[in-house]
């Protein structure tokens, strides 16, 4: 089971020291301010604020701490006016990913209010000082202007947080890829590319290495998850003990694989488990299995598909899955999206047990895979790629739109959703056609565009919002 930890950020809250002869106290004052904004936002991460930097010295030691302490990001506050020279130095030093939020202590001017109380509310034009100097280093960073108590503010905070949690892991994520479909193009990049600009190690396996690690599986683990998988399913009558219980051992052996190696995410394709000669059947149950224990997944060998559902189940708590635009329906002005039959039934709609099937699917004449069924909770969401470009350039592609409460297919045999793009159905297909967008896809529950956004701004890729 993968465990996402809580994005941890730095609060650099600054104000020069030269108030504090003027205004005896002020310094504490805003810092009694800071904290009390810190504890509001420890719902969404663990925010540390050391203390206000009141200098030069001291922004470039807080800043120094924050990246030494394996900080996700730093969330700038000015707590009133501060030079944006004091931050030049210190954020040529930084690596951590930045925002600046332009917050007051008090969001109405009262009329008896004094010359200190005009001081402390006056941090806008200390930001606009201080995101010059960001702007001028070309220094990504993201910009919030309004009430700290506000829905719209937690939501920001959440995302950048997030955001920031999703690129630190993306620089320690490794991806396990066995094997790769054999002439889709949308599959390959250069890998070297992709490790020293977004992060990931992709490391190329053998089927070999988990064939090998299947018969040490105990019968008793494979009962033990079987009764498991009868709570969660309704397990339909045809499917023998047999085939349910090789495709849980192909489950535990994948798993023992990715824990023993520590990877966050893999890509199998298929064709080496005919190859292998020792699979009864293709690991529907297993791809769905670990997807919903917090692995990144993706078929075919499309490590980069894999590497966003990984960044994707930090970003929505597990709440993400594979799949692929499958059809249009022009009626509902919706696509139908689904896979051979690998889901994450985390996502499964809560009104219903999902089934499992024995699936009629003999693909490099196999047996057939025992495969859940079910459709999504229905609801906002979006639909993400991540797509080579030429060279060492890539581009990230997201839509938001809505699953629909749609679940009469009743001759699929595949999870399945209907998802209505909020642009129209064919402007999405045609925008995600002209974008270069791949034909394998994730799909968050709940719309995430503005934390992708981020997330493209912070690795410096192209971003496509349909």
């Amino acid at each position: 089971m993968i465990e996402f930890k809580k994005p941890k950020i730095g609060l650099l809250g600054m104000i020069i020291e030269g108030y504090e002869p003027i205004f005896p106290g002020i310094i504490a004052r805003q810092e009694a301010y800071a904290r009390e904004l810190a504890e509001s936002l420890s719902g969404i991460a663990d925010v540390s604020f050391p203390g206000a930097a009141v200098n030069r010295a001291g922004v470039e030691k807080t800043v120094a701490d924050f990246n030494r302490r394996g900080m996700d990001g730093i969330l700038i506050v000015l707590l009133a006016y501060s030079h944006s020279t004091w931050l030049m130095h210190a954020m040529q030093d930084n690596r951590l990913p930045l925002a600046l939020a332009v917050l007051q202590p008090d969001e109405v001017m009262q009329p008896d209010y004094t010359e200190i109380d005009f001081t402390v509310n006056q941090g806008i034009h200390g930001a606009q000082d201080n995101a010059n100097a960001l702007v001028r280093l070309n220094m990504p960073c993201q910009f919030f202007a309004g009430s700290r108590k506000s829905e719209r503010f937690f939501t920001f905070f959440k995302n950048f947080s997030m955001a920031a949690a999703v690129c630190t892991r993306f620089r320690s994520m490794k991806v396990a890829v066995i094997g790769k479909m054999i002439g889709m193009g949308d599959l390959f990049a250069d890998e070297i590319a992709l490790y020293t600009k977004i992060g990931p190690e992709y490391c190329h396996e053998s089927i070999g290495t988990v064939s090998n690690i299947m018969p040490d599986i105990t019968e008793e683990a494979i009962r033990e998850r079987i009764a498991y998988e009868r709570e969660i399913f309704d397990v339909d009558e045809s499917l023998t003990y047999e085939n349910h219980a090789h495709a849980v051992r192909e489950y535990l052996a994948l798993k023992e694989f990715l824990e023993s190696r520590g990877y966050d995410a893999f890509t199998l394709h298929f064709e080496v488990l005919g190859e292998d000669g020792r699979y009864r059947q293709l690991p529907f149950l297993a791809a769905s299995g670990l997807m919903t224990d917090g692995y990144g997944y993706a078929a075919e060998g499309d490590a980069m598909c894999a590497t966003m559902l990984s960044a994707a189940h930090q970003m929505t708590g597990k709440m993400a899955t594979f799949t692929e635009m499958y059809a249009m329906d022009f009626k509902e002005q919706a696509l139908l999206m689904c896979h051979a039959g690998e889901s994450n039934w985390n996502i499964a709609r809560k009104s219903r047990k999902p089934r499992l099937i024995d699936k009629i699917f003999n693909e490099g004449g196999l047996d057939n895979p025992p495969t859940p069924l079910f459709t999504p909770e229905p609801g906002p969401a979006s639909i993400v790629s991540f797509a080579p470009m030429m060279g060492k350039d890539f581009k990230l592609i997201v839509c938001d739109g809505e699953i629909l409460d749609k679940d009469d297919l009743n001759g699929c045999e595949m999870p399945y959703l209907f998802f209505r793009p909020d642009c129209g159905m064919e402007h999405c297909v045609e925008s995600w056609l002209r974008a270069g967008g791949t034909h394998h896809e994730i799909v968050t529950m709940g719309r995430t565009s503005e934390c992708w956004k981020m997330i493209a701004d912070i690795l410096g890729i192209e971003l496509c919002v349909i």
